[in-house]
Order: structure tokens, then C-alpha cells, then sequence
């Protein structure tokens, strides 16, 4: 178990990314004894550890730190990194405590957390969320899996904030006290399954956002996911559902086209969904589930509506990157995975062109290929998924495929077929960890080859 105290402790950072050097940074900092660990050697990690330099850390790269019991204190695993490595192995074996920044950030933490997870929309939601208690006046903080490591403001919080933070599944296979104010989980589809194995495996991991709450937290819950619905059983707190489809007896739902609250004493009228700024099924269901959180903390009915009538949306996610010739381009580089390359074609009436692929994450891209078929005018594949997206496809009897090598390939073949009309669309339904280091390079390098066409 975890000692909030670390001055002189003994602890091993296994990772050098963006979580990795954060807690680094932040556990020198208090006083720690910190020696990080990467399987990279120091020049290819480059500037990476300029970051550090501020601080007094050991370094172990290009090779794996020898492990007995007592060689450390306390480990902390960065989240993209499985815990079947040998060296997470080892840890266990010498009895040396294992865990992820999440944990670390939450035992410094005296501000309560809305947590959000989920397999589609949690950036989006977590960005609303974040931006639905600014509006209303109460100090927050948005960071976690979003891009920002939760540990770099932890010591500036008050309990007067509210830290906002997406969670992934990763982050959460390593919690031990993690207690969100509000746990909320907006779907599970398949996902990760080559790290989880099972879907049991990935919906255990995202129900652990919840397996600390007491009777007086809240738990929000998608009514209308039903593998989502059945964790209600499971959650100590207080459940919430949101529903696009069901008038709840208690919960937050839609009725006669509005956001409505119902609790046990009262039916509360938010906001027309027509008036909701972001469109789509998919915004539908994560500014159900952000009004159920902001309500949960008291944020009131009138700054739910102003903040669901003007919010933006968020960068990779569906976003409007640029009309040429009366060709529409859009950047949903965070569309990772088919269920959210589905969402994002159901997001659009005029002709489509897909530009989908990139690292498979054990995904069964069958569903997306019918969709494929009714909603796409062409596909262009690229990266390592490619053969097998392309199989799928084509056993669905569509044939409009081009095959690019690389990104400027994409985005030159977009503007050769690209008719005025149509919808370019970037959703590779894939990682990007075969050609990029995060879906954020790939969307900003597709955003840059695009406006360079101009």
C-alpha cells in the first residue's frame, strides 16, 4: 500500500512518455528517490527528458532494471504499457507495490473527481463536463487520459475545484483506493481487446471506476448500453442513468425532444436537444451523460442549457478542418476504433469518403464494413490493418478502395476523387501507434497536408 509520504523512498517510473515524466517530476519533487525506467535507449527519447532535467533522477534505458525485493519501495506503471511484461512480473514476484499515476494523482488530491470512461466519447464529454462547470463558476481542472497528466496541478487544487478527468481502461487496471464523486461510464463496445483478451476483461477494467465509491457517491450510467446498464448492480453509489431512448422513472433523459431530470421529487426541463451545439446521436448521448454529472454536483438547470448551446466540441473529434472546391474535410483522427468510425458516418448525409487503418487492436471490423457499404462513396486504407479492413469490406461487396502508403498518399488521392459535395473523412477506426506516436500527430499532420492544399 501506497505511503503519501515518498521523501527518500526508493521508486522505479517504468515508461518515459507523457504520464512517465510527469509523475517522475512529481514524485522528485517530494522528496522521492526516482530512477526511471524505458526499454528505449536515451537517444532515441531525445528531448523527451529535457523535461526532467530540473530534477535528480536515475535512469535506466535500453534495458531492464535487475528487480529483487527491497530493490524499490514502490513502482508506478505508465498506462500504455501491459502488466504481463516480464518486468511488471517481476515487481509483482518481489512483493514491490504496483500502480499508475491515476492512483498517485488521487492520493494527493483534496478536490472531489468526476471520472468519465467509456469505449466512445469520453473526450468529448470529459471536455463538456470540464466546460460545464467553468460556465458555472466553480474552479476546475480537465485533465487524465484528455492529454494532461492529472499529477502536474494536483498540489495547486483546492478542495474547491473539481478535477474533471478521462479515464481509460489502462489507467484503471492499476487503481487501489481511486474514488470518484462522480463515476460515470458512457459505453463499452469491443475495444482493447488484444490487451484485454475478453470483453469480460475490458468491461471488469472500466467497472473498476466505480468498485470504491461509497453510498453517497454517484455512479452515471448509459441506460441504453445494456452491457452498461447491468454494472448498476455492481456500483456502491448512488446510480444515475441517462437514456436518448427511455423516460426514466429517475434519471436524465430525453422527452418531447428536451433534456429532461427527473429525481424523486421534481421533472426539470434542461435544454432542447436542438439546441445542443454538437451534433450527432453520439453528442446526444454524451451531453446526456455531462448534464448528469454537472447536476450530481449542483450545477444548476439554466448552465447546463447555456453550456450545451455553445460548446464547440474538441479537436480530432469530428473536427471541421477545411472546405476546398466544395469538398468538405473533417479530422476525427480520434475515431480509434470501428464502433467510433461508425458514429462518425452516421454523422453525415452527403457522399463520404473514409480514410480508415492504421494499428488494429483486435477488432472485428465486419459491422463497420455493412455501414461502409451504405454510407461510403470510397475508402482509402492505410497502415499495418489495411489487408484486413479491406477483406472485410469487400466480402460486403464493396469494391471502391484505394491503398495509400502514407498520409500525403491520403490526402493527394482525397483531392483526385473528392467530387463538390462530399464529405472527406478521417476516421481510421484503428490506433496509430504503426506509424505515429499518439491520434493527436496523426490528425495534425493530416490538418496540416490538407490546408497545405490551399
Amino acid at each position: 500500500m501506497w505511503d503519501a509520504n515518498v521523501k527518500d523512498k526508493k521508486i522505479l517510473v517504468i515508461g518515459a512518455a507523457r504520464s512517465g515524466l510527469a509523475v517522475a517530476g512529481f514524485l522528485s519533487q517530494k522528496g522521492a528517490l526516482v530512477t526511471l525506467t524505458d526499454a528505449k535507449p536515451a537517444e532515441k527519447l531525445g528531448h523527451a527528458l529535457a523535461a526532467l532535467q530540473p530534477y535528480k533522477i536515475d535512469y535506466i534505458l535500453g534495458r531492464e532494471p535487475d528487480i529483487k525485493p527491497g530493490s524499490f519501495d514502490y513502482a508506478v506503471i505508465s498506462p500504455g504499457i501491459p502488466l504481463n511484461i516480464p518486468l511488471a512480473k517481476k515487481i509483482r514476484r518481489a512483493r514491490i507495490p504496483l500502480t499508475g499515476e491515476l492512483e498517485v494523482a488521487f492520493r494527493y488530491s483534496q478536490s472531489p473527481f468526476v471520472a468519465i470512461t467509456g469505449t466512445n466519447g469520453k473526450t468529448t464529454t470529459t471536455s463538456l463536463t470540464g466546460q460545464i462547470f467553468s460556465d458555472a463558476g466553480i474552479p476546475v481542472f480537465v485533465g487524465g487520459n484528455i492529454g494532461t497528466p492529472l499529477v502536474t496541478e494536483m498540489e495547486r487544487l483546492t478542495p474547491r475545484h473539481v478535477v474533471v478527468a478521462e479515464v481509460s481502461s489502462f489507467q484503471l487496471e492499476t487503481i487501489e483506493t481511486f474514488c470518484p464523486k462522480v463515476a460515470v461510464i458512457l459505453n463499452i463496445t469491443p475495444d482493447h481487446l488484444d490487451r484485454h483478451k475478453t470483453m469480460k476483461g475490458y468491461t471488469d477494467a472500466k467497472a473498476r471506476i466505480f468498485e470504491n465509491q461509497h453510498p453517497d457517491d454517484y455512479t452515471v450510467l448509459n441506460y441504453d448500453d445494456t452491457r452498461v446498464r447491468k454494472l448498476a448492480a455492481r456500483s456502491p453509489g448512488q446510480v444515475v442513468f441517462f437514456s436518448q431512448k427511455t423516460a426514466l422513472d429517475r434519471g436524465v433523459f430525453v422527452k418531447n425532444g428536451i433534456i429532461t431530470v427527473k429525481t424523486a421529487n421534481d421533472c426539470i426541463n434542461v435544454v432542447n436537444t436542438a439546441d445542443i451545439y454538437i451534433k450527432g446521436r453520439h453528442n446526444l448521448e454524451n451531453s446526456l451523460a455531462a448534464t448528469a454529472a454537472g447536476f450530481c454536483l449542483g450545477v444548476s438547470p439554466q448552465d447546463l442549457a447555456e453550456t450545451l448551446k455553445s460548446f464547440p466540441g474538441v479537436v480530432h473529434r469530428l473536427e471541421f478542418v477545411g472546405k476546398m472546391n466544395g469538398v468538405t474535410y473533417v479530422n476525427d483522427s480520434k475515431g480509434t476504433n470501428p464502433d467510433s468510425t461508425m458514429k462518425a458516418l452516421e454523422a453525415y448525409d452527403q457522399p463520404i469518403i473514409l480514410i480508415a487503418g492504421g494499428k488494429n487492436k483486435g477488432s472485428d471490423f465486419s459491422k463497420m464494413a455493412k455501414l461502409i457499404k451504405k454510407k461510403v462513396y470510397a475508402l482509402i486504407l492505410v497502415g499495418e490493418a489495411a489487408p484486413t479492413i479491406r477483406d472485410a469490406v469487400e466480402k460486403q461487396g464493396f469494391d471502391a478502395i484505394y491503398q495509400a502508403a502514407d498520409y500525403q498518399e491520403v490526402v493527394s488521392t482525397a483531392k483526385r476523387i473528392a467530387r463538390p459535395g462530399d464529405v472527406v473523412l478521417l476516421s481510421p477506426a484503428c490506433a496509430s501507434w504503426d506509424m505515429f506516436t499518439d491520434y493527436e500527430e496523426r490528425g495534425n499532420l493530416f490538418k496540416q497536408l490538407v490546408l497545405g492544399m490551399k
